[in-house]
């Protein structure tokens, strides 16, 4: 009971902050997400090979295939951990951009004194649930 009362504020915030959402779309604002701040590194089809991405030394990973470098399994917290960017996992490499912060910035105190964060993490969240219905 008291991990749902937890996850409440959480599930309550991505209600209201995915826009409406067509009915046989689930994940258009996790995809809105990517192709406006992920696609230009990671490809339109996050295959790895966006427009940018030979401006930089490291390869830009595929991110189709989180789940099969990870044994079958998409570790969901860790990519959260990754996109958001603001609890000490650093990406890789370090060029990718810290999201948490970035969507901090954009929220700024539209949320209230308390729904702030829960707004940027629900964003950060859409996008991992399109990262995770995009896995071959």
């Amino acid at each position: 009971m008291k991990t749902i009362a937890r996850l409440l504020p959480v599930l309550t915030a991505c209600a209201l902050a995915a826009p409406a959402l067509a009915q046989d779309d689930e994940f258009a604002a996790g995809r809105g997400e990517y192709l406006a701040a992920c696609a230009a590194c990671h490809g339109e089809n996050a295959d790895g090979n966006g427009p940018i991405g030979t401006m930089f030394t490291t390869p830009i990973p595929d991110l189709r295939k989180i789940t099969a470098r990870n044994d079958g399994v998409f570790p969901t917290l860790k990519i959260f951990m990754i996109v958001d960017g603001r609890t000490g996992i650093k990406a890789h490499g370090d060029p990718m951009p810290l999201f948490g912060n970035r969507y901090e910035a954009e929220v700024g105190e539209s949320g209230g004194p308390f729904g702030s964060e829960q707004l940027v993490r629900a964003r950060v969240l859409e996008l991992v649930y399109y990262l995770e219905s995009i896995q071959e």
